[in-house]
């Protein structure tokens, strides 16, 4: 029987089924409370968790996201089923927690990850169709770098305990929601009273919807960055066709939900700077592509016991604590007021400065195997 699902689930309708299934649960996540065309972002909610912990104190955007928790744990729970539950780690973390977080400080110029660019896109959100544009130019640039010898080295086994620690933590996040403790007065955790962060599903909802995504995805290796990628650098469809199945069932799902409004300007959680939009997530297309996976990606690999994927989450987390507290993150359109949002001068910087990290770790980082030049 487990070998006749592995079959299915490495199979076109595979893939497939997965998109679809992201595709129905985000827009009920939003139906069910989730902010407006963000039912699952995982940048996003990595942005919220680091709020809920205290890393930075932007009031508007903190609660502790289940949907993170479920993933994760979803991904573990597929990988010990199946016997794919591998401890490793060691290829470049000091490398590949810069890139991560740069992956967020590029996402939250564009404010949202590859996931909520789509889901943007399936509400009506035409800024998205920049984000996406752009995204697809740092997937580019990034095929150029492997093309030319990009590679990280190899990671190599470990004990399983480091395997173990991203779901524990993940583990221990979800006892912070649910007891919510107030360790002091003005200490975390912390929890929005209004804003994005005070916007969410019901926590079994969110939870249960997180562990099914992450037990699919985890099956069907579902990546975002890497749909685009296999198409660019082997013609590869296979990836793309799950993508392709997220972005049909989403919008007719929203449809059916009333929560399409098509426009640029006014857009929920959104801004339309649209150069900003472009390069934000251009820089967020490259930073995946050298680390090897979207941000669902990594959480799912983080799920399995790869411990490079989860220096990468922690590498986000981190960057979102950066965005907010140096104020390199942008701010939303303000219909009420006619202003257009986007980055402030700090973050212009922080975008530059990552794509010229990012482009000398792909020229530096070229030929290495083991650990060896």
């Amino acid at each position: 029987m487990s070998e006749r699902l592995t079959r299915f689930f490495a199979s076109r309708w595979g893939i497939i089924l997965a998109g679809a299934v992201i595709g129905v649960l985000a827009p009920l996540l939003q139906a069910a409370g989730n902010p407006p065309n963000m039912g699952i972002c995982v940048a996003c909610f990595e942005r919220d968790i680091a709020g809920a912990l205290g890393l930075h104190r932007a009031g508007v955007v903190q609660y502790i996201r289940p949907e993170i928790i479920g993933l994760v744990l979803g991904a573990l729970i597929a990988a010990y089923l199946f016997g794919e539950f591998r401890a490793r780690a060691g290829s470049a973390p000091i490398v590949r927690f810069t890139l991560g977080v740069f992956a967020m400080i590029g996402a939250l110029a564009f404010l949202g990850c590859p996931w909520r660019a789509l889901l943007r896109l399936t509400g009506g959100d035409l800024n998205a169709i920049v984000g996406l544009l752009g995204l697809g130019a740092g997937v580019a640039m990034g095929v150029l770098f492997l093309r030319a010898g990009y590679n990280l080295g190899r990671s190599r086994a470990t004990p399983t305990a480091v395997g173990w620690i991203m779901p524990v933590m993940m583990i221990g996040l979800l006892l912070l929601r649910l007891f919510a403790p107030k360790v002091s007065e003005s200490g975390a955790v912390f929890f929005s009273e209004s804003g994005p962060g005070s916007m969410f599903a019901p926590v079994a909802v969110a939870l249960g919807a997180g562990l099914l995504i992450g037990l699919l995805a985890q099956r069907t290796r579902f990546c975002t960055m890497g749909s685009v990628r296999d198409v660019i650098l082997m013609n590869d469809w296979h990836l793309i066709s799950g993508v392709g199945a997220l972005l049909v069932v989403a919008f007719l799902t929203n449809l059916i939900l009333g929560q399409v409004t098509f426009g640029f300007f006014g857009q929920p959680v959104a801004h339309s700077q649209h150069l900003w939009n472009f390069l934000g997530m251009t820089l967020s297309g490259l930073a995946f592509t050298l680390a090897g996976g979207c941000p669902g990606r990594q959480l799912f690999l983080s799920g399995e016991g790869d411990g490079d994927a989860a220096v990468f989450v922690l590498g986000m987390i981190t960057g979102a604590a950066f965005a907010h507290n140096f104020a390199l993150a942008a701010g939303p359109d303000n219909s009420a007021q006619g202003t257009v949002g986007g980055i402030g001068p700090y973050g212009i910087g922080a975008v530059l400065l990552g794509l010229v990290v990012c482009a000398v770790i792909g020229v530096t980082m070229r030929g290495r195997v083991d650990g060896r030049a």
